[in-house]
């Protein structure tokens, strides 16, 4: 960061020349890159982007129409309604035509420095119109010497590049717990086997409807807000269904799809939440023989229960659907391991302590030095 800013003061102490996107950047319409099927496979090699927050939405295996893009020759997909944009540099497909294909008009600047200078732009939209041709592309960016614009974009880089590499390691902590989770629950034949209603008292919650506020007191449990791993959606000013340290909640009844169904989630707060509808809760009659949080493990997304979602009907769990599965009990002792090695992962997986919270450290920085790297003084000088 210092060595940009000292590198500004020699190479242009008097400010730079800003230009409109529009003198910097071709664009083309996606028409010919659009995706006839939206049958997509994992299996299939192409991937098909959308320019808005999920960027791959799946792979095709259609042939035709592909946009050619590569390191050498990248591209800047850009959203025309939302403006939102991602940096593409491998062979795709797109969803639909609400897109533009930016490129730079030559090679007299840094076409990566474009991109991360409409990153600082933090332009908003109104209503729901094409933005790029009538307004987006008439915006400004300030155009340093291109010395000064490759120190740029190496320094952002590099920020992305932790965020990608951390990204990649939380996506394989997150197959190891997947993975250890259903291999360490396994048991065979030669421990305790006793149902659900023998191990946990359980209780449902009650409707909220005509009590929710916008800054309540307690946190309305639902399926959003388990299913969004914590996300807040509700408040209510009354605890009608209070929780306490150790319940453990689970989703009995979601829409086709099976996302949030027999998803559960462990109170470690008293005084927080209030139980919703058609969530469960369920409390540990004897903790000195099963562990908590080994039952919440158990529990959570439990194939016994999943069973019950064909994936097309909304899918409704049963008070006796859920209380007459099955759990296997090792000893204690054995309980308490199995959660010490998935309470590992988990961490590396926790938003506010592990890898995400990680990233999103990365990201703020990036956001940061974004501002400051483009708050360049703007001069009347002829173009670089």
């Amino acid at each position: 960061m210092d060595s940009i800013i000292e590198l500004t003061k020699k190479l242009c102490p008097n400010g730079v020349n800003f230009y409109k996107l529009e003198e910097l950047l071709d664009y083309e319409q996606p028409t010919k890159y659009i995706v006839k099927s939206t049958e997509y496979n994992d299996e299939f090699n192409t991937p098909v982007l959308t320019a808005g927050q999920s960027f791959i939405l799946g792979f095709t295996n259609e042939e035709q129409g592909h946009y050619l893009a590569t390191p050498e020759n990248p591209v800047i997909i850009f959203d025309d309604f939302t403006t939102g944009f991602h940096w593409v540099d491998f062979e795709f497909k797109v969803k639909s035509s609400a897109m533009k294909m930016l490129r730079p008009k030559n090679k007299s600047f840094n076409f990566k420095y474009v991109y991360h200078a409409m990153k600082s732009l933090n332009y908003q939209p109104g209503g729901h119109q094409r933005h790029w041709i009538s307004i987006y592309s008439q915006l400004e960016i300030p155009l340093p010497p291109l010395e000064i614009q490759n120190e740029i974009v190496s320094f952002l880089d590099n920020f992305n590049s932790l965020s990608n590499l951390l990204n990649k390691e939380l996506e394989k902590r997150k197959v190891q717990l997947e993975y250890y989770t259903e291999k360490l629950l396994d048991f065979d034949n030669n421990v305790q086997v006793k149902s659900l209603r023998e191990i946990a008292d359980f209780r449902n919650g009650k409707g909220h409807e005509k009590n929710i506020v916008d800054d309540g007191k307690f946190i309305v449990v639902n399926s959003k807000f388990i299913s969004s791993e914590g996300a807040v959606c509700k408040f209510s000013n009354e605890q009608i269904c209070p929780l306490f340290v150790d319940d453990i909640l689970m989703v009995m009844s979601d829409l086709p799809n099976g996302k949030a169904l027999a998803k559960c989630f462990l109170v470690e707060k008293n005084d927080t939440y209030t139980l919703n509808q058609r969530i469960g809760a369920f409390h540990v009659k004897d903790k000195t023989s099963i562990s908590t949080k080994f039952l919440f493990y158990s529990l959570n997304r439990n194939p016994q229960l999943l069973a019950y979602d064909n994936g097309s009907d909304q899918t409704n769990l049963r008070k006796d659907d859920i209380l007459n599965i099955s759990i296997k009990l090792p000893c204690i002792e054995t309980q308490k391991q199995i959660v010490s090695i998935l309470e590992y992962f988990n961490k590396l997986c926790n938003l506010e302590s592990g890898i995400p919270a990680e990233i999103q450290k990365r990201n703020l920085q990036y956001e940061y030095y974004l501002y400051k790297l483009f708050d360049f003084k703007k001069s009347n000088k002829e173009v670089y």
